[in-house]
């Protein structure tokens, strides 16, 4: 109806310029005109074919490149960081930026890491010696003190490996024992990133391989909680397990990502709820990463963990900010 009322009209007026996507510093944006503005600008022209254009390419927007699809791929920078590109289409700047990057690529890959690998085997080593050792003592206040010690000391390497930049905010609210501590999830160093400031009794499955030794040693010296693969589907047997470990007011606070994926650290996804009919003191907590100078994200469908750790420490460093939030009582 409001086609044919403005082919009606029989008024012909000049046709507008089609709308232009702004590519200021190479990168793509979206039109961000409101489908409000855009239908009263095109209500005083008359109708033409060409017009459905506008709304097929929001609509296709929509689809494609939905707020949840977003979540789950690289944030897209506002200017290049050396690292990588933010647009496939923007491949050459110029003859002297080129020079810069070549050198960025020899002092990465040259210098930096190797130094960053010798740093995470240290940490690694240490940690799964220092956890074997602490575990053969009997438990007491003592075995405790040293297994945060260990904890502490090694996840500070390993940090230090990533060249890790943090700061912590309002550690008043610091996760306290006895309770649960809910972050969002960007990546698999967000423990690293989390216990560098303190200890916290990790809650994940089972691993082979490398990750299955580290997994093996750290239980021996504190309550970690892993769970068998089979062991997983079992809702009721996880919740009793974690609803023991928070009933002791002695043992670390629980660390657990709710998200249950990785998120380009963007915005949050809703948490599943199973972390809180726990019961006890929740402690959220919120991790954001500074993507200009490395990505943290981990698409887990794109690159293996292999790949993923070595552009971690690859990049310029992984910065970033925690926030411990104020304590929730979950009754």
């Amino acid at each position: 109806q409001w086609a044919t009322r403005r082919i009606e009209k029989g008024v012909k007026k000049p046709q507008p310029q089609m709308l232009k996507t702004p590519a200021a510093n190479g990168i793509i944006e979206r039109d961000e005109t409101p489908m409000e503005k855009e239908i009263a600008r095109l209500h005083r022209v008359d109708f033409e074919f060409s017009d459905i254009f506008y709304f097929c390419r929001k609509g296709f927007e929509a689809i494609v490149e939905d707020e949840v699809t977003q979540r789950f791929s690289s944030e897209e920078l506002v200017s290049w960081n050396l690292l990588t590109r933010t647009n496939v289409n923007f491949h050459y700047i110029s003859l002297r930026l080129t020079v810069v990057w070549v050198i960025g690529v020899i002092v990465r890959y040259c210098f930096l890491l190797p130094l960053r690998f010798t740093l995470a085997a240290i940490g690694i080593s240490s940690m799964i010696v220092g956890t074997t050792m602490v575990g053969q003592l009997p438990n007491s206040s003592v075995k405790n003190y040293l297994s945060e010690v260990v904890h502490l000391t090694c996840s500070r390497i390993l940090v230090r490996a990533l060249s890790g930049t943090i700061r912590y905010h309002n550690k008043e609210n610091k996760p306290q024992k006895g309770g649960i501590c809910v972050a969002n999830h960007t990546s698999p160093i967000d423990a690293i990133i989390l216990t560098n400031d303190g200890c916290y009794a990790m809650v994940g499955q089972v691993h082979g391989g490398l990750m299955g030794v580290i997994q093996r040693a750290a239980v021996k010296a504190c309550p970690h909680v892993w769970f068998e693969r089979s062991e997983v589907k079992d809702r009721h047997l996880v919740t009793k397990r974690l609803r023991e470990h928070v009933a002791d007011k002695s043992k670390l606070p629980i660390l657990i990502f709710p998200e249950g994926t990785c998120i380009n650290n963007t915005s949050v996804m809703m948490f599943k709820k199973g972390s809180f009919e726990i019961g006890g003191t929740i402690y959220p907590v919120a991790i954001k990463y500074d993507p200009q100078f490395g990505d943290a994200f981990w698409n887990s469908s794109k690159y293996n963990i292999v790949s993923y750790l070595l552009r971690i420490m690859t990049s310029w460093a992984i910065v970033c900010n925690v926030w411990y939030m104020p304590p929730m009582v979950r009754k």
